[in-house]
């Protein structure tokens, strides 16, 4: 570069009115942008109270009325972010409208964050679910990502029809949530008129997508954006344990028990991130465009199971301050079990992207529940839980260590493979 280019003042941008006509699905260099990482910041704190909540209950002993509310929310918000991240990765203007219809949004996500604890002593409690609050959150959400879809529909002539369903779906969706207060007199009708609920929002995406043309979303810029939440999910995970930890420690100062746990909440949290980044989605995404819905559904689970994994280690700090009713193997299960799903439905994602069955990979799956089972069963002979969790920490190690001496290989041959048996990519858009 030459010392005048080097001099040369950066374009000053201006956010005036743009058209949104939809971006480039091939556009190179596409990356998330800064609104969008500011966007996310505001998932930290639903993933924190989720969290928190769920090692509360935990430590009540209160499991299943836990976990049911912890599903509850985790889909909830998951399902929020991935609402406003494909329509961002087809229609991000960058203007000073789409920038404040994103801040709306920001605020409905901190509106249903803070209904999170209520909904939590609602289910407890056996009584009617309290989803008001949340429910408010959504309407605030719906009404901006609604006006995006139909500004859309109205500056994108050729992807209309797929905008308009989306639309559609999004706003009959929520009349039905806003329905779901009045009609919610247990645990068992919300959870069915949820599922209800549920099903017929997954609908209209691939109504949108398979049937109505689709939109030009990125399969880099997404395959990042959900990598980014991941990091996002994995670091609450991290934070919310210190900050459990250094209660302890200001009460009763420093034990063993405390520096075990927080050395296996931070290796297993930096395992998990390994595995999670061994195969290359972004590639593979974009040459089978069509898996889109199996790569953001499932990836629900794996952003519930490592904040599962975080409220987990909560619950281990809870234990460790003799404020837990859950019993040494019962606080193990709470971290080994969602490490478990985490790392199955990560492989299931592989598989998935790759069309592939990997004997070797069979093996590592094996060994992996030999390690969280070894774990279970040697506190429960005895072992402290500090000790046992040391243990469960090793379980990404097992992907981490067989992708590194062989499996990449195993990777390498599968992905090649797949890439040319695809060719350049199909769109669905």
């Amino acid at each position: 570069m030459s010392e005048v280019e080097s001099h040369r003042p950066e374009k000053v941008e201006v956010h005036r009115v743009r058209r949104m006509s939809g971006r480039d699905p091939h556009e190179v260099h596409r990356s998330a942008t800064p609104l969008e990482l500011l966007f996310d910041l505001t998932f930290v704190i639903g993933f924190g109270i989720a969290a928190s909540e769920f090692a509360h209950q935990l430590a009540e002993d209160h499991v299943g009325t836990g976990l049911a509310a912890f599903a509850f929310a985790t889909f909830s918000i998951c399902w929020a972010w991935i609402n406003f991240s494909w329509f961002a990765s087809a229609y991000d203007t960058d203007d000073w409208i789409y920038r404040l219809t994103t801040m709306l949004q920001m605020v409905g996500v901190i509106i249903l964050a803070l209904g999170l604890p209520a909904m939590y002593a609602s289910i407890a409690e056996g009584g009617d679910v309290d989803n008001r609050v949340m429910v408010a959150g959504y309407v605030v959400m719906r009404i901006a990502l609604v006006a995006q879809w139909l500004r859309a529909a109205r500056q994108d002539p050729q992807r209309r029809a797929a905008c308009l369903t989306y639309a559609t779906v999004v706003t009959v969706a929520q009349i039905g949530w806003i329905a779901m207060i009045p009609v919610s007199t247990s645990i068992v009708t919300t959870f069915v008129w949820a599922a209800m609920l549920v099903a017929f929002e997954m609908f209209g995406p691939w109504l949108a997508e398979r049937r109505m043309g689709g939109t030009p979303w990125h399969a880099h810029h997404i395959a990042e954006r959900y990598s980014l939440l991941t990091i996002i999910a994995l670091g609450e995970g991290v934070v919310g344990t210190v900050a459990s930890l250094s209660a302890v420690v200001s009460a009763q100062g420093w034990s063993v028990a405390a520096v075990l746990v927080a050395v296996a909440g931070t290796g297993l949290t930096f395992g998990m991130w390994w595995v999670y980044f061994i195969v290359p989605q972004s590639q593979l995404l974009h040459a089978r465009r069509e898996l889109s819905f199996r790569f953001g559904y499932l990836h629900i689970v794996v952003f519930g199971a490592i904040v599962g994994t975080g409220a987990g280690l909560h619950a281990a700090a809870y234990y460790v301050e003799h404020h837990s009713k859950l019993d040494a193997p019962a606080t193990v299960l709470s971290v080994a079990v969602p490490v478990a799903i985490y790392i199955a439905a990560v492989y299931l994602l592989y598989a998935s992207l790759v069309r592939v069955r990997d004997a070797f990979h069979l093996l590592l799956v094996v060994l992996t529940v030999a390690v969280l089972v070894a774990a279970v069963l040697l506190v429960g002979w005895g072992m402290s839980m500090a000790n046992a969790l040391m243990i469960v920490m090793l379980a990404p190690a097992v992907t981490v260590v067989g992708y590194e001496l062989l499996g990449y290989r195993h990777a390498e041959e599968a992905i090649a493979a797949r890439l040319a048996a695809d060719g350049p990519g199909t769109s669905t858009s």
